[in-house]
């Protein structure tokens, strides 16, 4: 969780009055912070990472001047027209392809509030970032760069510039090997064949994002006109870094000034400051919190949290969000402000109308039932994603797909599918762990997913045991009575096996199982084409059940 120290009399600054550490410590909970530790003249409070716009002095502050009431509604933020340019070059475009940039004029700043602004960089880094894969950020003394900038892509070895914190001027490649930065973010980058680079008129460099800034462009107090540049694969969270640091910087007393952005294909300006609108239906807010709130109490509620609210009729209220607030997402965000505004403490507790015991599902009592059976029969429960792929849950098992549920946007190629049965997972299990030794026993019991087959748009999911025998001598009938032994003990009656074939088992030694004439399981031995396919030399003996219908039984 990210953690800021708030001075006193720093933070009184910031609020324009005078605020005692007994005050801070009595307020600041009910905005959303933990205290952490308390001093003579500071507090350190920890807040949600949600909310990355808490990370500054500003940020702090805006929110308590609300909550007390000696400043309400949404902050209005300005950017002057702009006037310098900053270039997209192609050559990025399969690198980190998403920069954009603001420029701060007139800030005041001292040795405090450059620190603040560094510790604020990397609370931005983490939040909103990902720590730099998502989005990286880059602060800049405007005065020693000529505008226009070029955000480019060079060779390795092709440019050099002297790092921030370094004396000697080093190579790109130099400084993936050589700058601690470079070794603790290398991996962002070293795969290209190019690495990003801004630019000034003069080829003067600014930065190797998301590597290190230049030394040229250090910030220090007597800086006095800052160039923010954000760069990144995702254009989303760049954006909303942006906004956040841009706003807080305007706060801290700077002036904004846009910047034109020319990409390839198009051209915007950022930052884009104007604060989004979404609509709160009052009744839906009420019935959540238990209260009993008209209009114009809840849409005061929200000023007091810093947003706009106005009254549109039949119970609406549309809430103006600033820039700073990229946490709210859906209506149920506007609730927890009211909520917040309204005050915690004043929420008054309730006994419930009922008094109940609570109690397992049936599912989950009979799946706890299952797993301590097989630990009993000598097993290892193992726990597998319920995402798999292709490769591993079809072609190593020699099946072909049927109906397979496919992720529709999978973000990577490990995980494309959800699992239809639970023994693929297994064998990769063996296979991860054939310096283990010998025997192994392994089994698990979750959830896998499958087609409806009579609505062909629903996916079920349903409840599976597979347990799978590894070791020079395992067979079909060690694993049948491992699979007696697990359906005796549930007092499972009528229930046979009954020869089958399956391509991920050895022909003649597979059975189907089967109960009350109805086929819910497999077991057999191995195929050993299986076994080669993951690299598996042991023989191995498996048997995989659907439980669905022996919990159906069991609770009627």
């Amino acid at each position: 969780m990210p953690v800021i120290t708030l001075y006193r009399e720093r933070f009184s600054k910031f609020l324009g009055r005078d605020v005692t550490v007994e005050d801070m410590a009595k307020t600041l909970p009910w905005i959303g912070f933990d205290i952490e530790e308390r001093g003579e003249d500071y507090l350190k409070v920890e807040f949600n990472p949600n909310r990355i716009d808490l990370c500054s002095y500003a940020g702090v502050a805006r929110a308590y001047k609300g909550f007390t009431e000696w400043e309400v509604g949404l902050p209005k933020y300005e950017a002057k027209e702009p006037k310098a340019t900053l270039t997209i070059d192609k050559a990025v475009a399969d690198v980190r392809p998403f920069m954009l940039a603001a420029i701060v004029r007139d800030i005041r700043l001292d040795d405090e509030a450059v620190a603040e602004l560094m510790e604020m960089q990397e609370d931005l880094h983490w939040g909103i970032g990902r720590d730099r894969k998502k989005a990286s950020i880059g602060i800049h003394n405007l005065d020693v760069i000529n505008p226009p900038f070029t955000y480019t892509a060079v060779k390795p070895e092709s440019v050099k510039f002297v790092p921030l914190g370094k004396t000697e001027e080093m190579t790109p490649k130099e400084i993936l090997e050589k700058h601690e930065k470079g070794v603790a973010y290398r991996h962002l980058v070293d795969w290209a064949p190019r690495y990003p680079l801004l630019v000034d008129r003069d080829g003067q460099v600014l930065s190797m994002p998301p590597i290190i800034n230049g030394e040229l462009t250090r910030v220090t107090a007597d800086t006095r006109n800052l160039f923010l540049d954000i760069t990144g694969p995702s254009y989303d969270a760049v954006e909303k870094s942006l906004k956040v640091l841009a706003t807080a910087l305007a706060d801290m007393g700077g002036t904004l000034e846009k910047v034109i952005v020319k990409y390839p294909d198009r051209t915007v300006t950022s930052p884009s400051l104007e604060p989004e609108r979404m609509r709160l239906r009052v009744k839906y807010a009420n019935r959540l919190l238990g209260l009993r709130l008209n209009d114009d109490e809840a849409a005061r509620c929200l000023m007091k949290c810093r947003l706009g609210a106005e009254k549109i009729g039949n119970g609406l209220l549309e809430a103006s969000i600033p820039p700073y607030r990229i946490d709210i997402l859906h209506e149920i965000d506007l609730v927890e402000e009211v909520a917040i505004g309204y005050g915690y403490y004043r929420l008054e507790p309730t006994m419930p109308k009922a008094v109940t015991v609570g109690e397992k599902h049936p599912v989950y009592a009979f799946a706890d039932k299952v797993r301590q059976l097989m630990i009993g029969l000598g097993f290892m429960e193992v726990m597998n994603f319920t995402l798999t792929n292709e490769r591993i849950h079809y072609d190593y098992m020699l099946v072909k797909p049927k109906n397979p549920v496919r992720i529709a946007n999978p973000v990577s190629l490990e995980y494309t599918i959800v699992r239809q049965t639970l023994l693929p997972c297994l064998m990769r299990n063996l296979a991860e762990n054939k310096h283990e030794s010998y025997p192994q026993r392994i089994f698990e019991v979750s959830d896998v997913a499958r087609i409806n087959r009579r609505l062909e748009t629903m996916v079920e999911r349903r409840l599976h045991v597979a347990a799978v025998t590894c070791h020079s001598t395992a067979n079909y009938t060690e694993v049948k009575a491992y699979c007696e032994a697990l359906l005796a003990n549930l007092s499972v009656e009528g229930w046979h096996v009954r020869e089958a074939k399956h391509p991920s088992f050895l022909s003649g030694r597979t059975s189907t199982i089967a109960y009350r004439n109805r086929p819910i399981g497999i077991i057999g031995e191995i195929n050993p084409q299986v076994l080669n396919n993951f690299q598996i030399e042991n023989p191995a003996a498996a048997f995989e059940i659907d439980l669905e219908p022996l919990i159906r039984i069991k609770s009627q």
